[in-house]
């Protein structure tokens, strides 16, 4: 029997049909308005959000109570927003969730407490990556997070000294910022690159401002996946030649039709956001049972008629 992803029992994701179709029912409307309790995730350690001490251009995702993690270590998780906007509040849900299975994330954009306004209805953008505004983030700021966290590792008072995990770092971006996680994939320090809803251009000359082209890929070192919306995402065709150019790494390329927003500003974090959490639990926490969600005869995703799945060098 395929195993479905129950998202409160499993760190391996969601009742994908059901969670699937619920969420593209709320695709054309207004923002769901946030629930009146704060969102800490369903994984085993509730999580918050804060300003990252000595990095201010940064948000800070983590468990709340870093003693429940028993000594466990939190691998990183480095983040780049759409857009490449400097704000990460539209994917506060979706950073929570993952938090919350024992992750320590930081976001590009400085902590905003601030409730986020309700995202307007729109059509979806005429390309991948809108042209990134005056204070658009760098790639290299997901670095930067990086050269902290193991600083900060390592630094005598830090709170976080001896509990992070910095020799399992995944990279991770949505449309403008997962050109940036590409950007940086080829450092050394990557464990895994996880692509939301992006791709790099096949035609030179994109509006993101991110000047990188296929060779990008031939450097690649580490295993990556790309989850996107898709034939409707616009990034679609974009990530799927990405996916046919790759050669050297394990690789998989998985689509659930939301299009190209992901609903991830959805209270709960949306529907991907619990197999990302999945696919992190397998590529930096060595969770076998994690890994049956994308490989194997009895693959989670695979067996699930809203997603559809392609994957090679995957085991």
């Amino acid at each position: 029997m395929t195993p479905k992803i129950d998202r409160r029992s499993l760190r391996l994701g969601i009742a994908v049909t059901a969670a699937a179709l619920w969420a593209m029912a709320q695709m054309g409307r207004a923002q769901t308005p946030p629930p009146a309790t704060p969102f800490v995730g369903d994984g085993a350690y509730p999580a918050i959000s804060e300003a990252a001490p000595g990095l201010p251009t940064h948000t800070l995702y983590r468990p709340r109570d870093l003693d429940a993690l028993k000594g466990a270590r939190l691998p990183v998780v480095l983040f780049a927003n759409g857009g490449c906007a400097n704000d990460n509040r539209h994917f506060k849900p979706f950073l929570t969730e993952i938090a919350s299975h024992g992750y320590f994330i930081l976001a590009t954009g400085p902590f905003n407490p601030a409730p986020l306004p309700p995202r307007p209805v729109t059509p979806e953008p005429a390309s991948p990556t809108p042209p990134p505004g005056e204070d658009a983030t760098k790639s290299s700021q997901l670095i930067d997070a990086l050269n902290w966290a193991q600083a900060e590792n390592a630094r005598a008072g830090s709170p976080f000294r001896g509990r992070l995990d910095t020799a399992k770092v995944a990279v991770m971006g949505q449309s403008c910022g997962g050109l940036q996680a590409l950007d940086v994939s080829p450092d050394p320090r990557i464990t895994t690159s996880v692509i939301w809803n992006s791709g790099i251009y096949n035609r030179p000359g994109g509006r993101s401002g991110i000047r990188i082209g296929k060779d990008k890929l031939a450097q690649l070192h580490a295993p990556i996946a790309y989850f996107i919306g898709g034939p409707t995402d616009i990034a679609y065709a974009n990530a799927v030649d990405d996916y046919a150019r790759i050669d050297k790494v394990p690789a998989l390329i998985a689509q659930l039709p939301l299009g190209h927003s992901g609903n991830y500003d959805l209270p709960d974090g949306g529907p991907f956001a619990p197999v990302g959490a999945a696919w992190l639990d397998w590529r930096l926490k060595g969770d076998a049972k994690a890994g049956k969600v994308f490989v194997g005869a009895d693959c989670g995703l695979c067996g699930d008629p809203a997603w559809t799945v392609h994957s090679k060098n995957l085991k």
